[in-house]
């Protein structure tokens, strides 16, 4: 089982567009897929149409109080689960400074999952944090979305810091440019640079389109409802390039 998250130390990059999106094309080309919401926002968990209520909480799943079996819920789409999130995880920070080993809780408790998945998608909170160090502990590859503009580069080079001075195991960090107007020739130019500046930045980009706002209308993921759409075709090579680098991991 591999274990991908989309993290940002900033908010409003894109995350949960490319957990969501990223989740139904790995369902869609045939792995068992687990997107769990850690955001206490849920959006990931209402674009799935899930109902954003965890029994017992965040602090009863992470406390071992409820299994993670039970907190797993079905979704619209074959091979694709979800473990929904509610407003009580906005302590899940608290909730993890209460048990054993606080940093590798959400390693462990995804652990007895690999009978069942082949992939868990974490839709992850933007904050440096005690589920910031549990995310990077857990994942194989942490996708960072980046919009394209200098200050969100140097919030990547501070989360490449964070990550390097963080000890035991490490993902590997895989940058791509999200909200791309290609109207914009600084956008452009941008979107050209960058990769070559930062070898950890890949060239796939998504696009700012209207049909990924609307996400949050249709609820559903953009290959649902506009297949054919430019948004659609960015999600489904940056999947590609994700699923490279997973199949790389040891």
């Amino acid at each position: 089982m591999k274990v991908l998250a989309a993290y940002n130390i900033k908010g409003g990059v894109g995350k949960t567009s490319a957990a969501v999106n990223l989740a139904w094309f790995a369902a869609r080309d045939g792995l068992r897929t687990l997107l769990w919401d850690l955001d206490p926002q849920g959006s990931a968990t209402y674009v799935f149409r899930v109902k954003p209520k965890v029994k017992g909480g965040g602090h009863a799943l992470l406390t071992g109080k409820r299994s993670v079996d039970d907190g797993i819920k079905g979704t619209d789409f074959d091979r694709l689960d979800l473990m929904p999130a509610d407003f009580s995880y906005r302590n899940l920070d608290l909730d993890l400074d209460s048990t054993k080993r606080p940093t590798d809780r959400v390693r462990r408790l995804l652990a007895p999952l690999a009978k069942d998945y082949d992939l868990v998608v974490l839709d992850c909170p933007p904050s440096v944090s005690l589920v910031s160090e549990n995310v990077v502990h857990a994942c194989d590859v942490l996708l960072v979305p980046l919009v394209p503009a200098r200050l969100s580069v140097r919030t990547y080079d501070q989360l490449i810091d964070f990550v390097d001075t963080m000890p035991g195991r490490k993902p590997q960090v895989m940058g791509f440019l999200s909200m791309v107007d290609s109207r914009k020739k600084a956008h452009r130019e941008f979107a050209e640079r960058l990769p070559q500046d930062h070898a950890s930045v890949v060239p796939e980009a998504i696009p700012s389109r209207v049909v990924v706002e609307q996400m949050a209308e249709e609820r559903a993921p953009v290959p649902v409802f506009a297949p054919a759409s430019s948004a659609t075709a960015a999600y489904e090579a940056l999947w590609a390039r994700v699923r490279s680098r997973l199949d790389d991991v040891g």
